[in-house]
């Protein structure tokens, strides 16, 4: 894991300045590491504050609704790791007990929208 200081960050991601970086860090956007050398951001820090940024800036989202939103999309990511897992476990399994597992899900799918 490669960690960034406070100015390396800021140099890193465009349009993040320092109140920015306080007011998202407070709100819980992102939680700094905490190290002797002072607070450190991660590579997922900064992904995390760049779209952060966009989030704020295309939808005018304040810090709260900012908040839900990235809540949300950690859950979607979350959710896809555990598919992933789930799929090459179900790689794993002889022919015939996928063929049932398919038809299994087939019964019970909802489809949304199209």
């Amino acid at each position: 894991m490669t960690l960034m200081s406070r100015a390396e960050l800021l140099a890193l991601v465009p349009d993040l300045s320092e109140a920015r970086l306080a007011a998202l860090t407070e709100a819980g956007i992102v939680s700094p590491v905490r190290a002797e050398a002072g607070e450190r951001f991660r590579d997922l820090d900064a992904a995390r504050l760049q779209l952060a940024i966009e989030l704020e800036d295309v939808f005018a989202l304040h810090e709260e609704a900012l908040s839900l939103v990235l809540s949300l999309i950690d859950q979607l990511n979350g959710a896809r790791g555990d598919m992933r897992a789930v799929l090459g476990a179900l790689a794993q399994e002889p022919p015939e007990t996928r063929a049932r597992l398919r038809a299994v899900i087939a019964r019970h799918v909802v489809r949304v929208g199209g």
